[in-house]
């Protein structure tokens, strides 16, 4: 009797996810609602009174950890809008970070990102323009 009344409503759950899982079109090529928003190409990246730097993008989900670029981190989702994009992230040996996109237009993004690296400790705030196609 206890069984059914703690697993029924969990199974019914996990019945409910998994069909709507497999039922559900795929249209969204990321899981973080705003990056879908982000054109891909050539992107400039300018720090609030600091440098700039050119950025091809071509999967959007590479502006979550622009200073841990291509280690292998996981992330925890903290804000999924279709307009903002938050998460920390965790980089075994490298750091960690927590990053905010913000998406003004598909072609315009603010990015807030903090966290440590090797070591140090960072903090940027980012405003990321499309500038073009990746060439």
């Amino acid at each position: 009797m206890m069984f059914g009344r703690i697993w029924r409503p969990a199974l019914a759950g996990m019945v409910i996810l998994i069909g709507a899982g497999g039922a559900a079109p795929q249209r969204d090529r990321h899981a973080l609602q705003a990056l879908n928003g982000i054109e891909t190409g050539q992107w400039q990246l300018k720090e609030t009174g600091g440098a700039s730097r050119k950025l091809c993008v071509g999967n959007p989900a590479v502006l979550l950890q622009l200073r841990h670029p291509g280690a292998q981190c996981t992330q925890v989702v903290i804000e999924n809008t279709k307009d903002v994009a938050t998460v920390h992230y965790t980089c075994p040996g490298h750091g960690y970070g927590r990053t905010s996109v913000t998406v003004e237009t598909g072609r315009l993004v603010r990015i807030d990102t903090q966290g440590v690296v090797d070591g140090a400790p960072f903090s940027f705030e980012i405003e990321g323009r499309k500038t073009g196609p990746c060439g």
